[in-house]
C-alpha cells in the first residue's frame, strides 16, 4: 500500500513539473548564468582556474540550486490539494514520495551542471566516477535533508526565510564531506582515501530518511 502511494504521488509530481516547464527551466537557466558568470569574472578563457577554485565553485553553484529546486516541495502546495491528500494517503507516502522526487530532480539537475560547468571552465576532474558518486550523493542528500526543512518551513509565514536559517546547519557538514571527496577524486587519488567521507554521507542520508519518516507525520497532522 506503501509502495502504491509513493509511485502515485511522485507521479503526480512529475506530471506537475511537467506542465508547468517554467520551473525545471527557470533552475536551468540559474545553472547556466551562474556557470557563465563565473567564467566572465574569473577570465577563464586561458583556462587557469586553479583545481580547489573549481571544485569550490561547483559545489557552491550546487548548494543555491538545491535549496531553490526543493524549497517549493510543500510551499507550491495549496491548502486545498494537502487536505485532499491527508485523506487519501498517509503522511509516510507523502515525505518517501517528496524525497525520491527531489533526488530525482537534483540529480538531473547536478548531471547537466556538470557537463556545463565542465565544458565552459574545463574539467581536471581526474576520476570521473568517484566525482559522479560525489554527485550522487550529494543529491541525494540534498534532497534529503532539505525535503524535511522544507515541510517544516511550510508550517511558518515567512517560509523562505525560516528554511533557509534552518538548512544553514544541516547542509554545511555534509558540503565540507562531499568538497574534500570531489577533491580526492579531481586529484586522482585513492579510492580508498574518500571511505570515510563516503561511508559518513550514507549514514547521513539514511538517518535523515529514517528521521523524517518517523517524525513527519506528527507535522503532517499539525
Amino acid at each position: 500500500m506503501l509502495f502504491k502511494e509513493v509511485i502515485y504521488l511522485m507521479q503526480k509530481d512529475f506530471l506537475l513539473e511537467l506542465r508547468q516547464k517554467y520551473a525545471f527551466n527557470g533552475m536551468l537557466l540559474y545553472v547556466s548564468s551562474t556557470v557563465f558568470v563565473c567564467y566572465l569574472s574569473f577570465g577563464l578563457r586561458s583556462n587557469v582556474l586553479q583545481v580547489p577554485v573549481w571544485n569550490a565553485l561547483f559545489w557552491i553553484i550546487m548548494l543555491f540550486t538545491s535549496v531553490n529546486a526543493i524549497a517549493k516541495s510543500f510551499m507550491q502546495e495549496n491548502r486545498g490539494r494537502l487536505l485532499y491528500f491527508y485523506s487519501i494517503v498517509s503522511p509516510q507516502g507523502i515525505i518517501l514520495a517528496k524525497i525520491l522526487y527531489n533526488a530525482c530532480l537534483m540529480l538531473v539537475l547536478a548531471l547537466i551542471c556538470f557537463v556545463f560547468y565542465a565544458f565552459v571552465l574545463g574539467n581536471p576532474v581526474e576520476d570521473i566516477p568517484m566525482f559522479l558518486l560525489s554527485i550522487l550523493l550529494g543529491a541525494i542528500g540534498f534532497a534529503t535533508s532539505l525535503t524535511m526543512i522544507s515541510g517544516i518551513a511550510s508550517k511558518a509565514a515567512n517560509s523562505s526565510t525560516l528554511m533557509a536559517v534552518l538548512s544553514f546547519p544541516v547542509i554545511v557538514p555534509m558540503l565540507l564531506m562531499l568538497i574534500k571527496m570531489s577533491k580526492n577524486a579531481m586529484d586522482g587519488l585513492e579510492r580508498a582515501a574518500s571511505l570515510d567521507e563516503l561511508l559518513t554521507l550514507l549514514a547521513i542520508n539514511m538517518i535523515v530518511i529514517t528521521v523524517s519518516y518517523i517524525l513527519f507525520p506528527y507535522l503532517w497532522r499539525s
